[in-house]
């Protein structure tokens, strides 16, 4: 039914209410009061920090090897022979001291041998001390038969006076003359004799000194008949038995020094640059260059031992460096050295450092003094979040000197006393409000690894 519909006197009456509800919302609107407006309140965000402080630093690096004796050995038979005594104990594995005998070649032959060789030297000496009562011999019958001449002179000399005179022969003459002569002649035979002597001499003596050449090596060669340690050592192995012939040149056995162990440790170059102090000047010597690079390398070092419930350590030094660099890692070998490696042992808890073990080595450089750290995760690049002073975040571009495991060292952009965030930030935006709590905890375990106190990865 619509409005039309309706009789006349409703209609009248419908029309004034429709308005008055118009009238009414029309006053409603203009005189409704608008909604209360607060300010938005900041939040600010809580955030973990620690303070910047200058501490002593030592840098570490770590790198992985395995042991392998400093010195090494090989029994070599010098001589030949058959074996006629081996060390009980010559075996793989034992270890035995400085001087112990340890195998014995037949010496018979050898001492025959220097018994003739004496033999020799003997008869030398012999006709070297007859050339000698030789040498005296000639020299009195030279004497003898000079006076001889002598008187043989005078002799003629008398007698051609008588035969100017006519009272002698010219026979009595001639048989002078023939005497004189032959004494003459004899004379000089003894002194060809006496001349040929130093010749004779030193033909002896050459003799002499072969044979006591031969002499000395002889002797060499029984002294190699004995095979002894020649420092403390363990036995690698055995090729030879009891009673078995050894050929000279034959390996009889091998062995290990236990006196020191090394470990040639790989590290990343840029790890053993990290532990070299920026700006140590050097001067390049190659007549001692170790020393130079000892000096550059002036580092400490712990060798551990990790393996289950079993973990040791020793006290290394460093020794050299080795002479090339792995070309698919990028590394180079640290060789270490462990002194008595041996005596340090303790039965069930501290065990030998032996050879082909797989240790970690731990490389520390000299405390580096007044350096400011800050945890690596508190670096995003390059940039560091700092608290003001209206607890505002501030961006610092930082420059870094060193990165070690979980912390860097800062030498550019940070001060001793502020306030560094070490919360993850997101998002992280320049004048941010935040709440700083100070993590102490996180402080103390900072400064112990920054000191070296903590494991190093």
């Amino acid at each position: 039914m619509s409005i039309r519909d309706l009789p006349i006197f409703k209609r009248i009456i419908f029309i004034p209410a429709a308005l008055l509800g118009v009238a009414a919302l029309v006053i409603a609107v203009k005189t409704k009061q608008p909604p209360d407006r607060q300010p938005l309140a900041e939040t600010a965000t809580r955030v973990r920090v620690i303070e910047a402080r200058a501490t002593s630093v030592v840098p570490r690096a770590l790198g992985f090897g395995t042991v392998q004796p400093a010195k090494t050995w090989e029994a070599v038979a010098e001589v030949g022979g058959k074996i006629v005594h081996m060390h009980p104990q010559l075996k793989k594995g034992a270890i035995l001291e400085e001087g112990t005998l340890l195998l014995k070649i037949d010496p018979v032959d050898y001492e025959l041998a220097i018994t003739r060789i004496e033999a020799g030297l003997r008869a030398i000496d012999a006709k070297l001390r007859e050339l000698t009562t030789r040498t005296k011999n000639i020299k009195a019958l030279v004497a003898i038969e000079e006076r001889a001449l002598a008187l043989n002179e005078k002799d003629l000399t008398r007698q051609r006076t008588l035969l100017k005179k006519g009272n002698t022969s010219q026979a009595s003459v001639d048989k002078e003359e023939r005497n004189f002569l032959t004494r003459t002649e004899s004379i000089q035979s003894l002194k060809n004799e006496l001349n040929l002597i130093p010749a004779q001499r030193d033909e002896l003596r050459a003799q002499r000194a072969d044979y006591a050449a031969q002499a000395a090596r002889a002797k060499r060669d029984l002294e190699r008949t004995i095979v002894s340690a020649p420092f403390d050592l363990r036995i690698s192995e055995v090729m030879i038995e009891d009673a078995q012939f050894a050929s000279q040149g034959k390996v009889l056995a091998t062995a290990d020094g236990i006196d020191v162990a090394e470990v040639a440790a790989q590290l990343p170059i840029g790890n053993i640059a990290a532990l070299i102090e920026p700006g140590k000047s050097i001067s390049f010597n190659e007549a001692k260059f170790m020393d130079v690079i000892k000096e550059v390398m002036d580092f400490e070092a712990v060798v551990r031992l990790k393996g289950g419930d079993l973990q040791a350590e020793w006290p290394a030094r460093f020794a050299r460096v080795s002479d090339t660099v792995d070309p698919q890692t990028r590394a180079i070998g640290i060789i270490v050295a462990v002194d008595d490696p041996y005596r340090q042992a303790v039965p069930g808890i501290h065990p030998p450092l032996t050879k082909n073990m797989y240790v970690e080595v731990e490389l520390r450089a000299k405390p580096r003094e007044g350096r400011i750290v800050v945890p690596r995760s508190a670096i995003h690049g390059d940039r560091i979040f700092t608290v003001g002073p209206d607890n505002r975040l501030k961006t610092r571009n930082a420059e870094i000197e060193l990165r070690q495991t979980n912390f860097a060292v800062i030498t550019d952009g940070l001060s001793p006393g502020e306030k560094v965030v070490i919360s993850d930030l997101i998002p992280a935006v320049e004048g941010m409000l935040l709440d700083p709590v100070e993590d102490v905890q996180a402080a103390r375990a900072l400064a112990d690894e920054a000191q070296g106190l903590g494991e190093v990865r």
